[in-house]
This record gives C-alpha cells, sequence and structure tokens, in this order.
C-alpha cells in the first residue's frame, strides 16, 4: 500500500536532512533515515533499507562529481580489499553465532566505538601522518564486517578517516564512494534476489529530486565550522550510532526480552 501525503511528506524532510548532512560529513544518510523513518509505516525495513541504497546512489553521483580528483585511488582499493570480503564473512558470522554471542559481540562493539569516539571527541586532533595501507586494509576489513553482521559499515572508517591529517573534501569523497559502492553491491543483491519491487522504485523515484537538491545544498552550502569542530561532529555522531548498537541489547537483558 502506498503511503498517503501525511506520511510521506514527513518523510521527504527526513530525506533531505538527511542528505544534506550525508553531504557535508561523508556519512549518515542510512542511520538518520532508518532511526526516524522507520516506525512511521512509509515501507517495511527491508523495503526502506532498499530505498536508501537507491538514494545513497544518487547522492553520490552528484556529490562526487568533480570531487573524485579528491581520492587516492590505491588506499579506496586497499578499503575495498577488506571490505569486499569481510562483508560476506559477517553475514555468514552472524548465522554461526548463537543470539547471546551474537549480542556480546554487538554491545562490545558499541563499547568499542563509544571509547574510540569520546577519545577523539574530546582531542580532535588527526594523526601526524596517513596511515599506511595495510592499516587501511585492516580497517576496510573492520568497516565490512560489521556491516555485514549488523548492516552499519559506517563506525570503523567514520574512525578511521576523520583522525586522517586530510582535508574535509577528502574525507567526505571517501566515505561517500565507499558508502556507494556498499550500496550499489546491495542494490545488485537484492535486484538479483526479485526484491526490487514496483513500490521500492515509485518511492525511491520520488525521492530523487529532493535528494539532488539537498545533495547541491551541502556541496554549496555547508556548516560554516572549522575543520577542528566538524572532526568533533562526526566523532559526537559515532558515540551516539555506538550507543544506538548498546541500548537495544541492554535494554533486553534488563527489561527482559
Amino acid at each position: 500500500m502506498f503511503p498517503d501525503l501525511a506520511v510521506l511528506t514527513p518523510f521527504l524532510l527526513i530525506v533531505i536532512v538527511a542528505v544534506y548532512f550525508h553531504t557535508v560529513t561523508g556519512f549518515g544518510l542510512a542511520m538518520i533515515v532508518m532511526g526516524l523513518a522507520s516506525g512511521m509505516g512509509v515501507a517495511s525495513v527491508a523495503a526502506l533499507a532498499s530505498i536508501i541504497s537507491i538514494v545513497t546512489l544518487v547522492n553520490s553521483a552528484v556529490a562526487l562529481r568533480g570531487n573524485l580528483h579528491h581520492i587516492e585511488w590505491r588506499t579506496a582499493g586497499s578499503l575495498l580489499l577488506g571490505v569486499m570480503p569481510a562483508s560476506v564473512l559477517g553475514v555468514v558470522l552472524l548465522d554461526y553465532l548463537s543470539s547471546e554471542a551474537a549480542d556480546l559481540v554487538q554491545l562490545l562493539l558499541g563499547a568499542v566505538i563509544v571509547y574510540g569516539g569520546l577519545n577523539f571527541a574530546w582531542r580532535p586532533e588527526p594523526l601526524k601522518k596517513i596511515s599506511s595501507q595495510p592499516n587501511f586494509v585492516y580497517y576496510g576489513f573492520l568497516g565490512g564486517l560489521v556491516g555485514g553482521m549488523f548492516a552499519i559499515p559506517g563506525p570503523p572508517l567514520i574512525f578511521q578517516f576523520y583522525r586522517q591529517p586530510m582535508t574535509l573534501p577528502q574525507i567526505r569523497s571517501f566515505l561517500i564512494f565507499l558508502n556507494a559502492v556498499i550500496a550499489g553491491a546491495r542494490t545488485l543483491f537484492v535486484g538479483w534476489q526479485g526484491g526490487l519491487t514496483k513500490e521500492i522504485w515509485l518511492l525511491s523515484a520520488l525521492c530523487i529530486p529532493v535528494v539532488a537538491v539537498a545533495t547541491l545544498a551541502g556541496r554549496r552550502y555547508p556548516p560554516p565550522f572549522s575543520a577542528q569542530a566538524m572532526r568533533r561532529i562526526a566523532f559526537v555522531v559515532l558515540i551516539l550510532m555506538g550507543v544506538g548498537l548498546m541500548l537495544p541489547v541492554a535494554s533486553g537483558y534488563l527489561f527482559g526480552r
């Protein structure tokens, strides 16, 4: 059933905010849309995830136009070398873990993310030099593993890039490119399974104009914050992502399942 205007309008407003934030930071689109819109009845969670993937591809195409020179392709290759196989491994690993073990992994992961975010939000100074290629493979692997297990590849990659001595345009371009690759792979896989329904295509088509406008707004009118302030914002959001991972598990044990 297609959502009525009373539901569709706030959903599109959420998409605008999420796309703008994603364009100026390089991450956050899926987190914001899933966090705010998953209970609105716009679409099922699975359909919403597919819409987000398509929206991410449109955002990336507009955001990266003229900015691909910011990406150092050897580093991008190192990241993908870790991301792609680890994404599959994460899905397989989750299938083999018991629910208690998966909960423990999720809780520990959330705690590590919160610790890392607090550490760098307090003193958001970048590293003295760019990390080695094996280090990028390692963080790509972590990002893929987390993405495969919990559908959020962002935290390890955000942590890795926002502590690098790179310019903000470089950081944004790298993260947007990686999000596009992951979204593209997911869209192809869901399409191959026959999961891209008419409803998904129609809702995605309605989102495309506002996505294009919000992306252009993010490119032309970024917030007037310093690089240090943007790093601090990124790590505060990272802390929220870590807390978001921990809360469902912690509340399940505290208040019963």
